[in-house]
């Protein structure tokens, strides 16, 4: 880990992984500076209540003078004018994933969560079991780095003096010079892998690769470390069948190493048993609905308990853990219309959240409000699962593709062939060009009990806030 103070520019740096990035190296004593196209909430305000400056757009002057180190986000190529100054000078340069592994990882213990769905969440989960431990055991508590803000911290970031590192593994690449995923760089001492599907489709060729890269991963885990696998999916059986450390497996299969049963929704909380084998393991309850949600809380359970962290602290961490802002996030309620945010990437993702819905307000007229965004749901190739998760809701409004012009015709999603597919298997389904269009549309049409799930990756020009403010003007 570095002990001397140095200059340090974040291009890119409005990303989540960024900003907390720059928060962590502020924290180490080092002067930090960063640069974005654009710079957007909520990171936008992090790091303006970190005072740390952000120059917007990209430039050659905004490395006046020359930083002792640029750290080059995944977004940038060749071409950006900060990188070209860079390679011209030499002006020393890192990956932000490089850089975890040198400032922050060395010298640790490395706790990783990957997967295709459920990382985020449970890395928060898994920060937070540890944080409750540490008020037993002060050398428990965890340095972490999430990508989102857990709500029992406030932050999407952590550091401590201490051994745990706790780190959210990105499947995506790592910059224009790497292009291996970001969590090749993090060696871990323990890994969960939560599910294995096909994503990322603007640099995974298909679900071959997606798995070569988990494999590449797994054989990261050294022999004494422990390896938490979900085992209801056959792509994550494959991507751990060489392992050489411990695997342990969870889910719902009898034979799991770590099973739930008898899942319901009670007194505003979700109950569930866990079983280790054959034997009653613990009672667990937690304000988080869902059945994804179950299994993550039992693999960060899990993995904290093989770490020998208590099961005491491990309940009471459960039990009193928030959520990550942007997952199944409450955002408003008015006129008893309850507005939902969630960080919709993929139709799995889209499924669950969903179904979590469902479980919560089960007489509820449920509204998706859906933004294809993420460089999948851009996509028509997951076209079909993504019908098949929109039919649970009772309506689904649909906008027009994010950026789509960046995507070949041939490749891009059409929302009109999603709406007619729903409509004509008796899912009422629209589609409006923008979020303004939207909320003029269903903002009438809404009403008391009604749930609206507003489904997207990003900011959706606006909507978060321009349909509470409709409603709010209806209502005078």
């Amino acid at each position: 880990m570095s002990t001397s103070r140095k200059h340090i520019h974040l291009c890119g740096i409005s990303g989540t992984a960024m900003a907390s990035i720059a928060g962590l190296l502020q924290l180490q004593g080092h002067r930090i500076t960063g640069s974005d196209k654009a710079a957007y909430p909520p990171m936008s305000d992090l790091l303006r209540s970190l005072g740390i400056p952000v120059m917007e757009p990209y430039s050659e002057s905004n490395l006046d003078p020359a930083p002792d180190l640029v750290v080059i986000g995944n977004a940038l190529s060749r071409g950006n004018p900060e990188v070209e100054r860079v390679l011209d000078e030499r002006i020393p340069f890192a990956s932000m994933a490089a850089l975890v592994h040198d400032e922050f990882l060395r010298g640790r213990e490395s706790l990783v969560v990957a997967g295709t769905h459920g990382k985020t969440t449970t890395t928060s989960m898994l920060s937070w079991i540890y944080q409750v431990a540490s008020h037993e055991n002060a050398a428990l508590e965890p340095s972490f780095l999430i990508g989102g803000v857990a709500e029992n911290f406030g932050s999407s970031f952590q550091l401590r003096p201490t051994r745990t590192f706790i780190i959210e593994g990105d499947e995506y690449d790592t910059a224009f010079f790497d292009k291996g995923p970001k969590f090749l760089h993090y060696f871990p001492d323990a890994l969960i892998l939560t599910h294995v599907e096909f994503d990322h489709a603007d640099i995974y060729a298909d679900l071959d690769a997606v798995k070569t890269a988990f494999r590449r991963l797994v054989n990261l885990v050294p022999r004494r470390g422990l390896l938490m696998a979900f085992d209801g999916s056959e792509n994550v059986t494959e991507c751990i069948s060489k392992a050489f450390c411990r695997v342990e497996r969870y889910g719902f299969k009898p034979e799991s190493d770590w099973q739930l049963r008898n899942i319901r929704i009670a007194d505003g909380q979700m109950h569930w048993e866990i079983w280790r084998g054959a034997e009653l393991w613990s009672n667990v309850s937690m304000q988080l609905a869902g059945e994804h949600n179950a299994l993550n809380a039992t693999a960060a359970a899990a993995l904290a308990f093989g770490q020998g962290v208590p099961k005491d602290a491990i309940r009471r961490a459960l039990a009193s853990f928030k959520s990550v802002k942007r997952r199944l996030e409450v955002r408003d309620v008015i006129r008893g219309i309850t507005i939902i945010d969630d960080f919709a990437h993929h139709p799995t993702a889209i499924r669950e959240t969903l179904r979590a819905l469902r479980s919560v307000y089960p007489k509820a007229r449920i509204w998706a409000v859906l933004e294809p965004r993420s460089n999948t749901l851009r996509r028509k190739v997951l076209e079909s699962d993504l019908v098949e998760s929109l039919r649970l809701a009772d309506r689904v409004i649909m906008a027009g593709v994010y950026q789509q012009r960046r995507v070949p015709d041939a490749e891009r999603l059409h929302p009109e062939d999603v709406v007619d597919a729903l409509n004509s298997t008796g899912t009422p389904a629209e589609l409006h060009p923008d979020a303004a269009e939207i909320v003029a549309s269903i903002a009438p049409r809404l009403e008391e009990g009604d749930v609206v799930a507003i489904l997207s990756n990003g900011g959706f020009d606006g909507i978060y806030e321009k349909l509470p403010a409709r409603l709010r003007q209806r209502q005078r």
